[in-house]
C-alpha cells in the first residue's frame, strides 16, 4: 500500500511542535530586506571541518556543512519539505521509500547532480556513518527505479526513517567514491556539495569561517551574498559595536534590548537542555527507584533555573520530553521541591544512619558519596551558564538530604568520552535535540536497540524496565498519529515515575538582530537556533 509524501508530511507535523519565527513585517518588507543583505557576521568558534564527517558530532558544526551539501528533504517551521527530492512516497508501512530527484541539479565544481549520486551517497552513509549519523547499518538496499526515482528499501521499518533517509547529506559520487577514511578526507574537494553556500575561508585555530553564495544554485534565491562566522570574546557587546548582526541576552538585561526600536527579540524554543545522568551499573544504589526519586525532590529546579540561567529555561520534566515538544504530555508525575520527602525516601531506602560529618548511610556503613561530572566549559547552548554552577548548586541541595557530592570537571570532550564509556557516577550533560522525533527515547531508554543486523546497549547504563521496553520498541512501528501520540504519552508517565535520569531545565534563549540589517531568519520545527537554519540565508518562498 502506498502512502502520498504529502499523507506522510501530515504525520510528522501532527507529531511535531510548530514553531513560527515572530514577525511584524509583511511578505514584501521581508523580502526587500533579504534583498539587501550582502553580508551576515556571527559569532564564530571552532566545531570542524564543515564536510558530513569532519565537522565535530557535538555543537553547531553539523549546521555549517548544511550550507554546503544538500539533503533530499529540508525542514521549515512546519514540518519536512521537500529538497533535492521533489516528492517521496513511503510504501509497504515504511519498508520502502520512493524518492523523485530533482533535474538541473549542478555540484559545486559543474558536474551534475544524477540518482546516482543519491544512490551511492546513501549507501556510503550506511557503511560509513556522518557526524551526524542517520543511516548506518539502517539501509538493506539502495536502486534506481529509472532516470528519476530512486528506492530506498530498510532493514527495519520504524516512524522517523523518513526524517533519517531526508536529512543525509547528498555526496557527488565522482569524488568520494574512492575515499575510505572519510573522516579523515580534508582538502578543497571534500566540500564540493549542491547546496547554496560554498566555503571560502576556514581558520581553525580563531573558529573563523566564510561562505559565499554558489551562483548556479538550484533552488531558492540566497538572501545573503556572504555569511562569516568570527572570533568574539563579548557577544553582547559585539552585536552592540555591530560587529555581529546577532546575540543572546540574559533576561536582566532584556529591557535595554527591548527599549531599543532598531532591534527584534526572539525567544527560542525549549529544544536544547541539560540532564543528570546515573551510572547504575557502577554505583548500585542508582539502581533504587525511591533513591532516584529522593534526588530529584531534594533540587529545587526552579532555584537553579533562576540562579544558573538568569531564568532564561523552564524546568524539566520527569517525562523526559521538553514542555514545548506537541507530544508532551502535561500528566506526568511533578517534583515539587520537598526535602521532607526526600529524607523519608532515603530513610525507607535503608539509609538512617549518619556518619560524623553529616553523610547518610546505612546500617553497614555504606556511605552515600557520590561522584558528578560536569564539564569545565563555561558555556551552554550559546549562553554563559556555568555547568560548574549547576554541579556545586546540585551538591549544596543533596548535602541537605545527607548526600555528599564530589564534583569533578573536565574538559568537554573529556566529559563526552566518559560518558560514551560509560566511566563516570553521574554526569551532567547537556545537549539539544530535545525537540525532535521521540525515537530519541527509545535510543536512550530501551534495553537495546537494533543497529543493522546486531542488537546494541542503550546509553542509559544499566536501567531496563521490561514494560517500557516494549512500549518503546511499539511507537517505533506505529505510523498511525493518534496511536503513537498514546504510546509516546505512556512512556513518559513511565518515565516520569522511574526517573531512569533527571531533565534539570530546557533553555528558552532570547535572540536579539536588527531587522534593519536583516529579517530573514526562520526557526525550524524541532530546532532552537534561528542562525542553524539553512531557510534563514534563502528567500522565502511566498
Amino acid at each position: 500500500m502506498k502512502t502520498t509524501h504529502y499523507l506522510f508530511l501530515t504525520v510528522i507535523i501532527l507529531m511535531i511542535s510548530t514553531i513560527a519565527c515572530n514577525t511584524n513585517q509583511s511578505p514584501e518588507k521581508q523580502a526587500i530586506s533579504k534583498s539587501q543583505s550582502n553580508i551576515i557576521r556571527l559569532q564564530g568558534g571552532d566545531w570542524g571541518y564543515p564536510t558530513p564527517y569532519a565537522h565535530y558530532p557535538r555543537g553547531p558544526g553539523g549546521y555549517k556543512t548544511n550550507l554546503i551539501f544538500d539533503s533530499l528533504l529540508e525542514s521549515d517551521e512546519n514540518g519536512l519539505i521537500p529538497w533535492l527530492a521533489e516528492k517521496w512516497e513511503t510504501i509497504d508501512n515504511g519498508k520502502r521509500y520512493l524518492f523523485t530527484i530533482r533535474q538541473n541539479v549542478t555540484f559545486h565544481d559543474g558536474m551534475p547532480l544524477t540518482p546516482e549520486d543519491v544512490v551511492f551517497s546513501l549507501e556510503y552513509a550506511n557503511q560509513y556513518p556522518q557526524s551526524w549519523s542517520y543511516l548506518y547499518q539502517s539501509i538493506q538496499s539502495v536502486r534506481t527505479q529509472d532516470t528519476r526515482n530512486v528506492l530506498v528499501t530498510v532493514i527495519t521499518p520504524s516512524v522517523p526513517m523518513l526524517i533519517y533517509i531526508g536529512r543525509t547529506r547528498i555526496l557527488p559520487k565522482h569524488i568520494w567514491k574512492d575515499i575510505k577514511q572519510p573522516q579523515q578526507f580534508i582538502s578543497k574537494l571534500s566540500i564540493i556539495g549542491c547546496g547554496p553556500y560554498r566555503l571560502t575561508d576556514y581558520n581553525k585555530s580563531h573558529g573563523i569561517y566564510r561562505f559565499e553564495v554558489f551562483k548556479n544554485y538550484w533552488g531558492p534565491k540566497p538572501a545573503v551574498q556572504v555569511i562569516e562566522y568570527i572570533p568574539v570574546s563579548q557577544p553582547i557587546l559585539a552585536y552592540e559595536r555591530g560587529e555581529i548582526d546577532m546575540a543572546i541576552i540574559p533576561p536582566d538585561v532584556l529591557p535595554g534590548f527591548t527599549k531599543d526600536p532598531r532591534n527584534k527579540i526572539v525567544k527560542s524554543p525549549a529544544f536544547w537542555g541539560i540532564r543528570l545522568l546515573f551510572n547504575m551499573k557502577s554505583v548500585p544504589e542508582f539502581q533504587n527507584k525511591a533513591m532516584r526519586q529522593a534526588i530529584r525532590y531534594a533540587l529545587d529546579l526552579n532555584a537553579l533555573v533562576e540562579k544558573t540561567t538568569r531564568g532564561a529555561a523552564i524546568c524539566g520534566s520527569a517525562g523526559m520530553l521538553s514542555p514545548d515538544h506537541l507530544l508532551f504530555n502535561p500528566h506526568v508525575k511533578k517534583y515539587e521541591y520537598n526535602l521532607n520527602r526526600a529524607i523519608s525516601l532515603l530513610e525507607s531506602a535503608g539509609y538512617s544512619y549518619f556518619d560524623h560529618d553529616g553523610t547518610r548511610k546505612d546500617k553497614n556503613g555504606k556511605k552515600l558519596i557520590f561522584q558528578l561530572l560536569c564539564s569545565s566549559g563555561a558555556r551552554i547552548s550559546r549562553s554563559p551558564i556555568s555547568e560548574i554552577r549547576i554541579a556545586e548548586m546540585i551538591k549544596e541541595y543533596l548535602q541537605r538530604a545527607g548526600i555528599h557530592i564530589q564534583v569533578k570537571s573536565a574538559d568537554q570532550r573529556s566529559r563526552d568520552s566518559a560518558v560514551k564509556s560509560n566511566q563516570y557516577e553521574m554526569v551532567l550533560l547537556g545537549h539539544g535535540g530535545w525537540g525532535s522525533d521521540p525515537q530519541f527515547l527509545k535510543k536512550r531508554f530501551a534495553d537495546k536497540i537494533r543497529q543493522g543486523n546486531s542488537l546494541m546497549e542503550c546509553r542509559s547504563y544499566g536501567y531496563h524496565n521490561d514494560h517500557l521496553d516494549a512500549l518503546l520498541n511499539q511507537q517505533s512501528i506505529t505510523f498511525d498519529p493518534q496511536k503513537r501520540k498514546q504510546l509516546i504519552f505512556d512512556i513518559q508517565r513511565i518515565l516520569s515515575e522511574e526517573l531512569p535520569e533527571i531533565p534539570l531545565f530546557n533553555t528558552t534563549n532570547y535572540t536579539v538582530f536588527r531587522p534593519s540589517t536583516y529579517d530573514g531568519w526562520r526557526f525550524m520545527y524541532d530546532h532552537h537556533a534561528l542562525e542553524h537554519s539553512k531557510l534563514s540565508f534563502l528567500e522565502k518562498q511566498l
